[in-house]
């Protein structure tokens, strides 16, 4: 199945972003589609409008509404947007096999990267760029990070970073079995940072939305359709992850993560912190060789 072009607008996105037009039913609708992140969207139009509790005349006129010529049209795009969603690795192998052989990896990494970075600056809301930095730059904060399967370097990355620049930064284990511990210190004063790309994982999904039930805040980084947490983060950013290779690139993410280090040291003392820490390194042999 084709990918969805890069300029054309996700289903999910016109069902949030269309809300304040649609009538209660359709409301209705759009919560269910939401909800299951477009799944439910695959059925037939009559179990779809039974679910939904609404009529199959709404589904028609919410497809309409939305550009759409019909249901049939809106559930091939919602049909797309799933498949893109969870594309397998080896789904992805087997599409760049068909590249021209003649045009070397490397090549195709740049032009690709390259143009992931420029549309991901493209989507950036920069306002949203300066209150997650804001967010991250409070003192009285204390901030988590958590990373998946294949983001979890990204997360290791930025921990990195910001507990040099700033304290109270922790980075959570990559097993499940031991958050409930950090759990119990993540309350009103307390972010985590998530990284989560298609083939989203559940757990991080079921811990997020504990933070917020706890009173916490969300920042999350994401991929160009959107994790489920999206649902309940505060700050969002979505970055372009495709590649010519059987695995998403995590550049653009990186891109952002180093953009936010920049904005957050900027915002901090954390000059005073460095000069501290480099004393510290320099009265030990800690990190010395002899």
């Amino acid at each position: 199945m084709s990918e969805l072009p890069k300029n054309t607008a996700l289903v999910r996105d016109q069902l949030k972003e269309n809300q304040a037009s649609f009538t209660a039913a359709e409301r209705r609708l759009a919560a269910v589609l939401l909800n299951d992140s477009l799944v439910a969207g695959l059925q037939s139009i009559t179990k779809l409008a039974e679910n939904s509790d609404v009529s199959t005349a709404s589904v028609v006129r919410l497809a309409r509404k939305l550009g759409y010529e019909g249901f049939s049209d809106f559930q091939d795009a919602m049909r797309e947007e799933v498949a893109a969603r969870v594309k397998q690795p080896l789904a992805k192998l087997e599409t760049s096999d068909h590249a021209d052989s003649a045009d070397h990896i490397v090549s195709r990494f740049a032009r690709a990267m390259s143009g992931n970075i420029n549309e991901t600056l493209n989507r950036l809301d920069l306002a949203e760029f300066d209150a997650a930095a804001a967010l991250l730059s409070d003192l009285d904060r204390n901030i988590y990070l958590l990373g998946g399967r294949i983001t979890r370097s990204n997360a290791h990355y930025f921990f990195n970073h910001l507990q040099i620049i700033r304290p109270g930064v922790n980075l959570l284990d990559s097993s499940p079995s031991v958050w409930p511990q950090s759990l119990l210190d993540m309350g009103q004063e307390s972010t985590l940072v998530v990284f989560d790309i298609r083939r989203y994982e559940k757990q991080l999904e079921r811990l997020a939305r504990q933070v917020v039930a706890q009173g916490g805040s969300i920042v999350l980084f994401t991929d160009q359709w959107g994790s489920p947490i999206e649902q309940c983060a505060n700050h969002c950013f979505r970055a372009m992850v495709e590649a010519p290779s059987s695995w998403d690139s995590t550049l653009a993410l990186n891109f952002l993560v180093e953009a936010l280090v920049a904005e957050i040291q900027s915002r901090s003392s954390s000059a005073d912190r460095i000069r501290a820490l480099e004393e510290v390194i320099g009265e030990t042999n800690i990190f010395r060789g002899a």
